[in-house]
């Protein structure tokens, strides 16, 4: 089996404002900080000699391909992000960057979720992808809204029990 992939599916170009700031500072600690280092380490491995059989040396070559690699998707994915830092015209309504309570239909339990970018999801603090299919099913939803998503478990049914935007420094919240 070779190493082609098919290409990925192009993700929704917005982020928050501190999901922009994360993504430029994770790029300029991989640019200024930690590719030196790899290059010095690496630079020291391949003095000591025969490369072929320096495991120091294959393991600092394999790191900063992957830092090269981080890197060179930041600085693109950075050049095509769409910062949103406003709340919509309609508050009334989920889009980006709302906090969504919902209610589990079948079980009761209610959940809380942030809707943000493909890039600065976080399950553990509830934040979604916009891209994901339950915040593509809350999409335009308002409070007492039922509606159903299709989740790896199956179909779910949800209702919108409140939707907030809290304006922070980060912007919507």
């Amino acid at each position: 089996m070779g190493r082609w992939r098919p290409p990925s599916e192009k993700s929704t170009a917005l982020v928050t404002p501190a999901g922009h700031a994360r993504l430029k500072a994770e790029l300029d600690e991989l640019w200024r900080v930690r590719r030196p280092e790899v290059v010095k380490a690496l630079a020291a491995a391949a003095a000591e000699g025969d490369r072929s059989e320096n495991a120091e040396y294959t393991y600092r070559k394999k790191q900063l391909g992957e830092i090269d690699r981080r890197v060179r998707y930041l600085g693109q994915r950075l050049e095509t992000l769409r910062v949103v830092d406003t709340v919509p015209s309609d508050p009334e309504a989920v889009f980006f960057g709302a906090t969504i309570e919902v209610e589990h239909l079948e079980t009761g339990e209610t959940s809380r979720y942030r809707i943000v970018g493909p890039d600065e999801t976080d399950a553990k603090l509830g934040w979604i992808s916009i891209d994901s299919p339950l915040a593509r099913a809350m999409l335009k939803k308002r409070v007492d809204d039922e509606f159903e998503a299709q989740l790896p478990g199956g179909p779910a049914r949800f209702a919108v029990v409140a939707i907030e935007y809290r304006e922070s420094d980060d912007g919507p919240c």
